[in-house]
């Protein structure tokens, strides 16, 4: 037995099974992180279930309205310490988190109540969610509608009926009357009349410019000022459309019943959406679950970025990877080919490449603080003195923006690149290179048909690594150009269209943003989760598409290998 047990060891096997089980384990561990990111995060979407209960707290009962968020276990000598009561042998009790949201009239959106202590529940098919763009969700029973403080229908039960259902219906037909006004209001504001102030702007940079230069050309001057009075004039008349807009999406607004009793009123311009959960269907509510899970993936963030999406978060972390591979791909792989195949291998080379490797180890931050002084203090100071004095004292490009934080992350993942090209060219015979020679190619020749598509596997997939590390940073980020909210895309449609200059959002920063810095850390909770969800995936994806790439640039050159 002891033979056969050392000839087993000696065989390896153990090392294999030791290494199946390690990869094992690592696999389960990441799908388990992912399904819980998943869970925790896109959970959020569905509409919950509203309960109305009553909570008696000592000798004061007072209605509650909310859903069901979290519960735990609480350990009793805690509860005692709190001053709650806990009955005899009992080791713990079990507390609920509810979301009774009308921030705007309660003292808090988010309340801890023992489990023991909440009794009559119920769910009650009349309560209504009203999703609002400040003071997160409101909950209520709809009383009734106002146009212009006049009621023109009212309904005071609790329970369903036709007359509640008409004032319903008449409800959702003004918010969508609402919703329309307030898509030309946004229309008006961001494209219209950011398309005027943008022009008017560059008009003064241009009438600037003439004068640090003290042009003494009257028509130059002329024609600034005929074209700005033609855009105010432009402006003037959008100005009144907003006028009237505004006087139409604030002429109705809408009564209810909070879990105190009260009736308030709000106003429907301040509501995005309203439904009532407790008596939608599993269709209504996947229905309600897509749009939600749209508007968090193409609208603009709300309420401290609690609330809304997270577009332009997407589209800044998209844009700044393509130009961070747009920058690294020709340097990277120029500085690999000059080290293999052209510089002379001696002390000089390998103290080159151990500093390429200590560079892709040096820690994300010390790149940051480079950028900052180099690229954006230093390079871009230098380029506003030189290109752009008339906006002077504003900087232009001494300030972070998109270009920088692309530079800077090129320069972090330089290594990467130049390191997995490396290796592929190591890979390539010397004889294909001879062979090549031999027939009459030129080195350069056989460089650019012969070399390079063998070592192209290698080149991409240090490439799509590199972008895969380059989109989950974010301590360079946030020195170089990256912000809290940033809704104004770095790409539209005025000129130059690419706003380099631009400061934008990311995923990482956002996630960090919510996660930590957020005043309403229960409401942000869950956009963190789904935020951090979205970009875990992103990562993926790239590394799925970096295998998919190589695999098929193997196959294709394989016959030149062998």
């Amino acid at each position: 037995m002891r033979y056969s047990v050392n000839e087993w060891t000696k065989s390896g096997s153990p090392w294999v099974w030791l290494n199946a089980g390690a990869v094992a384990i690592c696999v389960i561990m990441v799908v388990g992180l992912l399904g819980l990111i998943a869970v925790r995060g896109l959970a959020h979407f569905w509409p919950a279930d509203v309960m109305q209960a009553t909570y008696t707290q000592g000798e004061q009962s007072r209605r509650i309205l909310g859903e069901m968020v979290q519960d735990e276990m609480v350990p009793a000598e805690q509860l005692r310490g709190a001053g709650i009561q806990v009955p005899e042998g009992v080791e713990a009790l079990r507390r609920d988190l509810l979301k009774v949201g009308n921030r705007d009239f309660l003292p808090a959106d988010f309340v801890w109540a023992m489990d023991n202590m909440i009794t009559e529940r119920s769910h009650p098919e009349m309560v209504m969610v009203a999703e609002r763009l400040e003071w997160g969700n409101f909950y209520g029973y709809l009383r009734e509608i106002r146009e212009a403080g006049e009621t023109l229908a009212r309904h005071d039960g609790y329970a369903k009926s036709e007359e509640y259902l008409n004032v319903w219906a008449e409800f959702q037909t003004r918010l969508e009357r609402v919703l329309e006004i307030r898509d030309q209001i946004l229309e008006i504001e961001k494209d219209k009349i950011g398309s005027i102030n943008y022009e008017i702007e560059r008009l003064r940079l241009q009438e600037r410019s003439l004068e640090l230069e003290q042009s003494t050309d009257a028509q130059a001057y002329a024609d600034i000022e005929a074209r700005r009075a033609e855009l105010n004039a432009d402006y003037e008349v959008l100005q009144q459309d907003l006028i009237d807009l505004y006087s139409q999406i604030n002429r109705d607004s809408f009564t209810a019943e909070i879990a105190d009793g009260r009736e308030v009123e709000i106003r429907l311009s301040k509501v995005v959406r309203a439904f009532l959960p407790n008596n939608m269907g599993t269709g209504d509510k996947l229905m309600h679950y897509g749009a939600k899970l749209w508007e968090f993936l193409s609208d603009e963030p709300r309420e401290a970025n609690t609330e809304g999406g997270i577009f332009p978060a997407i589209f800044g972390t998209v844009m700044m990877v393509i130009l961070m591979s747009v920058l690294v791909t020709p340097f990277g792989v120029i500085a690999a080919v000059y080290l293999r195949e052209y510089a002379k291998q001696g002390f000089v080379t390998r103290l080159i490449r151990i500093a390429v490797n200590n560079l892709a180890g040096v820690p994300s931050i010390v790149y940051g603080v480079f950028g900052l002084g180099f690229f954006v203090y230093f390079l871009g100071g230098t380029i506003d003195d030189l290109f752009f004095p008339e906006a002077k004292p504003s900087p232009t490009f001494g300030t972070g923006g998109l270009m920088w934080a692309s530079i800077t992350l090129a320069l972090l993942t330089v290594p990467v690149v130049i390191v997995a090209t490396e290796e592929g060219l190591a890979r390539i015979p010397r004889s294909v290179r001879e062979g090549s020679l031999a027939l009459g190619a030129t080195k350069f020749e056989t460089l650019i048909k012969v070399v390079l598509p063998m070592a192209s596997p290698a080149m991409m997939t240090g490439v799509i690594l590199a972008i895969a590390r380059a989109a989950g940073e974010v301590a360079p980020l946030m020195l170089v150009g990256v912000v809290k909210l940033a809704p104004s895309l770095p790409l539209d449609g005025n000129y130059p269209f690419l706003h380099l200059d631009q400061k934008f959002m990311h995923l990482g920063f956002h996630i960090y943003d919510v996660g930590f810095q957020s005043p309403n850390v229960e409401a942000a909770r869950p956009l963190v989760y789904a935020t951090a969800f979205l970009l875990v995936v992103v990562i993926a994806l790239l590394n799925f598409s970096a295998i998919a790439i190589r695999n098929h640039l193997r196959e294709k050159y394989k016959a030149l290998e062998m």
